[in-house]
């Protein structure tokens, strides 16, 4: 990867999600900020005449976009913009802010050519932009998100998500399936295993020793059995169980103080038991809409895939078809995702140098 007196920059994967959403404008607002730069090396994987078509509505001409042909021929400079061209749209039908199979396929491909960069060790971390799970689907790749293709793709069986907003980080013990279904997961062995996932990811982020919240799953915590009895069946066992291991875990901590106490320092991540659980206060925190327009002013946050052999972060958002190439997205999330990417790799290479 060349050598130099400077401070090991990662080199990032970005890959420009869903071409007809807000990924490619968002990207090249990330890609604007210099600061990224000096912190990493980053390479969009994705089609490079949709970056142009999208440039002239977000930038004011100072950005250049150029073409590799592989990791290697990218050149790392602020104000050029390296892009891998998988060239799989073709920008005379495609329809921003419309679900499309051509979109889905494209989605697709870039993540599965960002995967190979990863494995392969040629880049030190991947960061997804948005796609549609309807768009997907509709190109015959049949996965309810990344977190699906990712774990097939590397051929990884225990992983689970990690959002973070802040000093707020969360973990699930379940993310997409019914609510019905969630509460029948609510087991022991899994809410170990998502324990020690939470333990190790914060030890990643250089977090030497993690103290973990466990949400219960029913009101108050099950109230002694009163609102249920999965605290006393399921969850404390896992957490005693994590505590031989020497995990500092605590719990279950009543889900509606549970996040308030992790915001305010009290935990540096919280095991919840299921997707909304989790997602709620964390899209409370980073989510801003302006009531007047009814436009999201921000939207931050991160996702972040765990127990997966390579670094995988995302924008916390969706494909805001509505808001696609209007130059009104913000990059917020992304740019939060790529500094969480850069930090997981710093952390991995020990902070090695060129």
């Amino acid at each position: 990867m060349g050598n130099s007196s400077a401070t090991y920059r990662p080199i990032i994967a970005v890959t420009m999600g869903d071409p007809a959403g807000i990924g490619p404008e968002i990207t090249i607002r990330a890609l604007s900020d210099p600061a990224i730069y000096s912190a990493c090396r980053p390479i969009v994987i994705g089609d490079a005449d949709v970056l142009e078509q999208v440039m002239p509505i977000v930038s004011d001409g100072s950005l250049v976009i150029h073409k590799a042909a592989d990791v290697s021929d990218a050149l790392f400079q602020y104000g050029v913009i390296d892009i891998i061209d998988i060239g799989a749209v073709d920008c005379s039908t495609l329809q921003p802010g419309r679900v499309s199979a051509q979109a889905g396929e494209a989605a697709y491909l870039y993540i599965e050519k960002a995967i190979q960069l990863a494995q392969s060790g040629i880049v030190d971390a991947t960061v997804t932009n948005p796609i549609n799970k309807e768009a997907l689907n509709l190109a015959g790749r049949h996965y309810a998100g990344h977190t699906e293709i990712y774990a097939d793709l590397t051929n990884t069986k225990n992983v689970t998500m990690l959002l973070a907003h802040g000093p707020l980080r969360v973990v699930h013990v379940s993310t997409h399936v019914s609510l019905r279904r969630a509460c029948d997961l609510v087991k022991k062995e899994r809410i170990l295993d998502v324990i020690r996932i939470a333990d190790d990811a914060c030890r990643r982020l250089g977090i030497d020793s993690p103290r973990i919240a466990v949400a219960g799953l029913n009101p108050h915590s099950g109230e002694n059995g009163l609102f249920g009895t999965e605290e006393a069946e399921e969850i404390i066992p896992a957490i005693e169980a994590a505590r031989e291991e020497g995990i500092s875990a605590e719990g279950p901590v009543p889900p509606d103080t549970v996040f308030s106490k992790a915001q305010g320092g009290m935990y540096d991540i919280v095991v919840a038991m299921y997707h909304d659980q989790g997602h709620i206060p964390l899209k409370l925190a980073g989510f801003k809409l302006d009531e007047k327009t009814g436009r999201w002013t921000n939207i931050s946050g991160v996702n972040i895939t765990l127990g997966l052999p390579i670094i995988r972060t995302s924008v916390d958002h969706g494909t805001a078809f509505d808001q696609a190439w209007k130059g009104t997205a913000s990059p917020m999330s992304l740019i939060e995702a790529i500094n969480y990417a850069i930090r997981l790799a710093n952390v991995k290479n020990g902070g090695r140098r060129q």
